[in-house]
């Protein structure tokens, strides 16, 4: 009889096979390539294997990851052999390396990206974007005490105030952190692009850069879906100029409240969608009968009239994937250590967040490959 319980996971033997990926190996070498002078140092390899160890564990300190290895056997043998465990302080060090190299890294990403897609062909056709609360590590209190005055100085003035929804038994508000918008493909679960900002900033300005950065990287893009905080019209005209159908809840505006949304009536009742022209940039809609004349008319695009109709069973289908995104953040955040930071400034929290999709991202891509892991 099979058992009942999940096997637990052989994390040594994943964080083997996760360096001994070529994506993997080229980033290693090519940090190599920077070492021109003073003391030899750490293994790189050594050091990328911690970055990871700390997302794979979901540990948010690297005096903990460096703790873990040094009592670990398993780990150590994967990670440095039978060399010694860096140092906390050269962990550090390696921080501030990628930061100083960080094209080397977004190449790496970019690797990892390339290699997912040509493993997974459909990956990246539907598309969810969204932004979520990085609260910062910092003193989060808006006033110095109780009926004072306001705080003007702050741990981390990269940070900034923002307005995050209420969540599960969670209430909404201000925070004061960063936010991570994140392009997400709906169909693997897998970001594709994303992009660290203050928490002020608007959610809606990044969808764009977003769309660009997952295209560049040479996703097919052809469904974007968006919650109601992207309904303005300029998104719709940049999803449409890139070849992207926006999958976005109208937002109840005057228009909207004068039902200017609907689709054209006519004696005989409400019109029936008969497709859209992408080429044209309009859908068709035809009298329910037929009597009228002439029977059909062309709509042309825009917020209140997408290519595909909010009115269709495509676009409910397409819009249930959005949750992508949602679910994402949420496995990012408890599952790979994403939260709660333990670091300070833009630079910084952007490099933990791209360590972090890294590992998560090279775990997917290892799983594709079907990499065999030691017993």
């Amino acid at each position: 009889m099979a058992s009942q319980t999940v096997a637990r996971r052989n994390v040594a033997a994943e964080l083997a096979a996760l360096l001994d990926l070529p994506e993997i190996g080229s980033l290693i070498g090519e940090l190599e390539a920077t070492r021109w002078t003073g003391r030899p140092g750490y293994p790189l390899r050594a050091m990328v294997g911690l970055a990871l160890t700390k997302s794979l564990y979901a540990i948010p300190t690297w005096t903990r990851v460096v703790g873990l290895v040094r009592e670990h056997a398993a780990l150590r043998a994967a990670i440095v052999g039978d060399g010694e465990v860096p140092s906390i302080y050269a962990c550090y060090r390696f921080t501030a390396k990628l930061r100083a190299f960080k094209p080397l890294l977004d190449a790496c990403l970019d690797r990892v990206t390339a290699s997912l897609r040509a493993e997974m062909p459909e990956m990246g056709r539907d598309v969810a974007i969204d932004g979520s609360d990085l609260p910062a590590y910092a003193n989060g209190q808006k006033y110095v005490s109780k009926g004072g005055r306001e705080r003007e100085r702050f741990s981390d003035p990269d940070a900034s105030w923002g307005h995050r929804s209420a969540v599960s038994t969670r209430k909404g508000g201000g925070f004061y952190g960063y936010k991570l918008h994140a392009a997400v493909c709906t169909r693997t679960g897998l970001p594709l692009a994303w992009k660290v900002a203050t928490g002020r900033a608007n959610d809606s300005i990044y969808a764009t850069a977003l769309m660009e950065a997952s295209r560049s990287r040479g996703f097919a893009v052809d469904t974007c879906e968006l919650d109601m905080a992207y309904d303005n019209g300029p998104i719709y005209e940049d999803c449409e100029a890139h070849g992207c159908r926006p999958i976005i809840p109208l937002r109840e505006t005057v228009g909207v409240k004068r039902g200017e949304h609907k689709p054209p009536t006519c004696e005989h009742g409400e019109w029936r969608f008969a497709g859209s022209d992408y080429e044209r940039k309009a859908s068709k809609w035809r009298c329910p009968t037929g009597e009228c004349k002439p029977a059909s008319r062309w709509i042309k695009a825009d917020r209140l009239h997408p290519l595909i109709p909010r009115q269709s069973p495509r676009w409910w289908k397409l819009y249930k994937g959005r949750a992508a995104v949602e679910r994402e953040f949420g496995r990012l955040k408890n599952e790979w250590a994403l939260l709660p930071l333990r670091v300070r400034g833009l630079d910084r929290v952007q490099l933990h967040a791209d360590l972090t999709i890294l590992a998560k991202l090279s775990c997917a891509l290892a799983r594709a490959r079907a990499v065999p892991l030691a017993a």
